[in-house]
């Protein structure tokens, strides 16, 4: 007689990583980030294949300057968010995206993220050619500036930026935070462009979106293992859950 089957063990057996499933999986926990850096991607393939005037053309076209504002507000504001002036710059920011973008998409959720980084993106739009049209009218600085090219997509990165600070862990959310104030800061405080006052204004939004995390929900900081949703998502069956509290 042949012995009877071993029972089945309670634990689950690891299993190889597909890559190609496992990148699947990434873009559909976050297609709010994918399809934007798709729409980029697009847009900078535009402006890499026309020709030098007809690129400068939609980059002011397309730009959220002071001129723009006045004669088509609300496509400006939405448009220059899905435009980078230098398309080789592309794939610095897809690695961008995917650090900060996605992991808060992942994290938050993508109606709360798009909310942050869109609300972000409007409020610093708006601020700094504020500033711009203080300045021209106080005569510092030309009213050629009107006109100045305001496109891409670096005040969503500050606000993403911002937001993340509440997802890490310690001691790693200390150095990141130290980190993110000192590459924000130095430019504000040595110079300021109308774009460096973006990108505060930008990145002090991540900050006060934590109300809109779900650390905020679980009335405590991430925890100590630094797991989240889409962690748990592939975590152990309820049965076998630790019993102290989870974050939603």
């Amino acid at each position: 007689m042949r012995p009877p089957a071993e029972p089945p063990r309670g634990g689950r057996r690891p299993s190889p990583v597909n890559p190609l499933t496992w990148a699947k999986d990434w873009v559909r926990s976050s297609p709010g980030t994918h399809i934007w850096l798709l729409v980029i991607g697009i847009t900078s393939l535009v402006i890499a294949a026309a020709s030098e005037g007809l690129g400068q053309f939609l980059v002011h076209r397309t730009s959220s300057n002071i001129h723009e504002l006045n004669e088509h507000p609300l496509p400006s504001l939405l448009i220059s968010g899905f435009w980078i002036e230098r398309p080789e710059s592309f794939l610095l920011y897809a690695v961008m995206f995917e650090l900060l973008h996605a992991n808060v998409e992942r994290w938050t959720g993508t109606g709360r993220w798009l909310l942050t980084v869109g609300g972000a993106h409007i409020a610093a739009t708006l601020a700094s050619q504020e500033l711009v049209l203080l300045a021209i009218e106080g005569h510092r600085l030309p009213r050629s500036m009107t006109h100045v090219v305001d496109i891409g997509v670096s005040y969503g990165l500050a606000a993403a930026a911002g937001v993340l600070t509440y997802r890490l862990r310690p001691p790693w959310r200390y150095g990141y935070l130290a980190g993110v104030l000192v590459f924000f800061g130095i430019p504000l405080l040595t110079g300021a462009t109308f774009t460096d006052f973006g990108h505060a204004i930008a990145l002090a939004m991540g900050f006060a979106a934590w109300p809109l995390t779900p650390a905020a929900a679980a009335g405590k900081l991430p925890p100590e293992d630094g797991t989240g949703p889409a962690d748990r998502a592939a975590g152990p069956p309820p049965e076998q859950r630790p019993e102290s509290p989870q974050e939603r």
